[in-house]
């Protein structure tokens, strides 16, 4: 969305493409020269650089983020009845795909100040039928991953990360993505690192699994042709790839770009009544994929601002418990009280790496009529 439509659009998609024009047409351009649209060198060399860029040593791309979720569960041999732990909080993708690859789905509430999933809460959700755990990287704040990761250790579970808001995201020292079994990263458009259409990928160090999801995800094979196992076909085209292979040099000084934009947020918006901010640790480097406060009356600010010509979003506007197709669960709030309060109460205010100074003082200023007033 161009600022053509809005004076503060939640993300400026058109105005990225602009500022890397010359190189993202030239890539373009390559791949329809050269007919390389399913694998070839551009996809080759994207799960090369990602994988470098993430510090793992094997990148497996897919078709979209969802899809390397249900490729990763597969090929770790999720069976019917096993049951994976998820956070109550995320999109849906992150449950779905239990189900799609045979499991069942256990939700756990989440964290009140993080939103990630509540450690204290995982160990009370596991039973005999308990194989993993997938911690969601919510917005961008990397999960408490070293009580994640014990609690996994001493019940013998895996733990696939879900990292599609949190490229680059740091947990002490270490890149989320690299201490699960597996992460899953999406590049759908509006993400901090994003395609022009859907995109996904796996990272993992452990070879023989690249392998699986690797084959699972080409027709069951790894060369054309010779289908060791029957598969799926979850493919990166050539075209995503080098769109992505433009923007991934690019993403580490939006990366810095969105956490200051995310300091000035917090300073400005600090002590305002009623308006809850998010909570980044000091031990980790959250990347605000999404700036998302909490406020009671959350649609009349959203409303205000809107009045103001500023887009926001609601990202869930229901925890996944609450959702029609978990009405089997048979949740009640009790179940989950931080994702109930939180569905009602959460708004994304628009933040990216191209949004200028105006932009932002004109939000703040939003704001600051409404909560004061």
């Amino acid at each position: 969305m161009s600022m053509a439509s809005t004076s503060v659009p939640f993300a400026d998609l058109y105005q990225q493409y602009l500022n890397l024009k010359p190189e993202m047409d030239a890539a373009i351009a390559s791949v329809i020269a050269n007919s390389s649209f399913i694998r070839g060198p551009h996809v080759d060399a994207f799960e090369k650089s990602f994988a470098a860029a993430i510090g793992t040593q094997h990148c497996v791309s897919a078709g979209n983020g969802t899809d390397t979720l249900y490729i990763a569960m597969h090929s770790l041999g999720l069976k019917p009845g096993d049951e994976v732990i998820v956070p109550a909080m995320s999109w849906i993708s992150t449950s779905e795909t239990v189900t799609q690859a045979g499991g069942k789905v256990v939700f756990c509430d989440i964290d009140p100040l993080s939103y990630t999933i509540d450690t204290k809460q995982i160990e009370s959700k596991i039973t005999s039928r308990t194989v993993g755990i997938i911690p969601v990287h919510l917005y961008g704040q990397p999960a408490e991953m070293d009580s994640i990761m014990a609690i996994a250790a001493k019940h013998k579970l895996w733990v696939i990360e879900d990292c599609a808001q949190a490229h680059l995201a740091i947990y002490k020292g270490r890149t989320v993505g690299t201490m699960g079994v597996a992460g899953s990263f999406s590049f759908y458009p509006g993400k901090n690192l994003g395609a022009m259409g859907d995109a996904g990928a796996l990272v993992t160090d452990d070879a023989a699994l690249a392998r699986r999801m690797a084959m699972f995800a080409r027709h069951g094979g790894i060369v054309k042709g010779d289908h060791e196992i029957e598969g799926i076909n979850s493919r990166l085209d050539g075209l995503q790839a080098a769109i992505l292979n433009v923007k991934l040099p690019h993403l580490a000084a939006w990366t810095k770009k969105r956490q200051q934009i995310a300091q000035r947020y917090l300073s400005e918006l600090h002590g305002l009544p009623h308006l809850q901010l998010p909570h980044p640790s000091a031990q980790t480097e959250h990347v605000y994929h999404l700036f998302s406060v909490c406020h009671p009356n959350r649609d009349a600010l959203a409303q205000a601002l809107k009045a103001k010509s500023i887009q926001t979003a609601i990202n869930y506007p229901r925890a996944m418990p609450f959702l029609p197709c978990y009405a089997h669960h048979n949740a009640k709030p009790q179940d989950y009280p931080n994702a109930h309060r939180l569905q009602s109460q959460t708004l994304s205010l628009p933040i990216f790496a191209e949004m200028t100074d105006h932009q932002f003082e004109v939000v703040i200023a939003a704001i600051k009529k409404y909560t004061l007033s």
